[in-house]
């Protein structure tokens, strides 16, 4: 998930209190004790204070952060700070890396036992897995795929960007990585890894006709959307419940045959943890169902990569609506780019655009 992405989904969803919820939910005394040190982005679920208090009660493990700005930043962490962590929050791009350079060490499901109704795409998702072994328990995630104006024919295909019906009225993100996703889906080929940028490149000239708006943040699409600029647009699936609940915009999101590009948040224990012990049941804890609902309704949180706790959210939450179960499997996981290839995405993206302009 981008940075950007993953501060407003904590900062922006409306929260709720749960009547009468308290701390029965919880995992019963831990063998090992002592103090765990997370390394996470500030203010992303991990150090919710009330949540580390009646962790710290119902188990004797004290929880202590450490955080970084960047991805980039926490890899740099692990390497150069041997033994100061126990868990770490990291997207599944980067935990491929991590694995690779040995910074953090197989998991002992045996010692998560909610990692049983975890989504099986995510827990087998490659960016996770190594030679047999999983290295993250699937935490969070979400995705970008079409927002609709409601009323309009739902698309079932990103054709609907180059769609002639939705002439001057559609809104992409002018993110690289994201519109060649898009693209590259739409005509066949790995989001990650697209072999023919050419075909890419050409699809994206295609939908110049249609192109109302290149948008960059949530508040502007929100305000370019109810000022009724565009009715199809590329969009994120926190940001379609943020604009539902919180902005009461009208728009229905919908996840085309050819998958949404997804995203997803992973908890790791580096290789020289102090104390694994600790940081698998904090692991275990941060995916319960209880806790999940705790955590979403009170704060606000992604989609839980737990089946089970999806479904314990009410009924009727928007979040639980739109992240529906079916679009794990039909989702695409955004993995790391290599600096070459990043550098060939934002070279065709800025083609495009200035085509755009013409």
């Amino acid at each position: 998930m981008n940075n950007i992405t993953r501060r407003n989904t904590l900062q922006l969803m409306s929260a709720g209190l749960i009547a009468g919820a308290g701390y029965s939910m919880f995992p019963r005394k831990a063998a090992a004790a002592g103090t765990i040190t997370v390394l996470n982005w500030q203010g992303y679920g991990t150090d919710e204070a009330w949540s580390i208090k009646a962790f710290q009660e119902s188990t004797g493990i004290e929880v202590v952060h450490d955080y970084y700005s960047s991805e980039a930043e926490m890899l740099t962490k692990l390497r150069t700070n041997p033994g100061a962590y126990d868990l770490v929050v990291l997207n599944a791009a980067r935990c491929a890396q991590a694995m690779a350079e040995d910074l953090i060490a197989p998991i002992d499901y045996s010692k998560v036992p909610n990692i049983s109704s975890v989504a099986e795409n995510l827990r087998a998702n490659e960016n996770f897995n190594k030679d047999g072994k999983g290295y993250a328990v699937p935490w969070v995630w979400g995705l970008t795929a079409l927002a609709m104006r409601e009323g309009l024919p739902k698309a079932d295909s990103y054709a609907v960007l180059g769609d002639p019906a939705y002439k001057n009225r559609v809104a992409l993100q002018d993110d690289a990585v994201g519109v060649i996703a898009a693209a590259a889906l739409l005509t066949g080929q790995d989001m990650n890894n697209p072999k023919d940028l050419d075909l890419v490149k050409e699809t994206l000239k295609g939908f110049k006709p249609n192109v109302k708006l290149l948008w960059s943040t949530e508040d502007q699409w929100n305000k370019s959307f109810a000022a009724k600029e565009f009715d199809v647009a590329m969009y994120w699936s926190g940001g379609s419940v943020r604009s539902k609940r919180v902005s009461k915009l009208p728009v229905d999101f919908v996840v085309p045959k050819e998958g949404g590009i997804g995203w997803v948040d992973g908890l790791g224990i580096p290789a020289s943890a102090p104390n694994a012990e600790g940081a698998h049941a904090f692991a275990n804890w941060m995916i319960d169902p209880k806790f999940y609902v705790e955590w979403a309704t009170k704060a606000g949180a992604p989609a839980s990569s737990n089946v089970a706790a999806m479904e314990a959210l009410p009924a009727d939450d928007l979040s639980r609506q739109i992240h529906k179960p079916e679009y794990i499997a039909t989702m695409s996981i955004m993995s790391a780019l290599p600096d070459d290839r990043r550098e060939a995405f934002n070279n065709l993206w800025q083609e495009v655009k200035a085509f755009y302009a013409e």
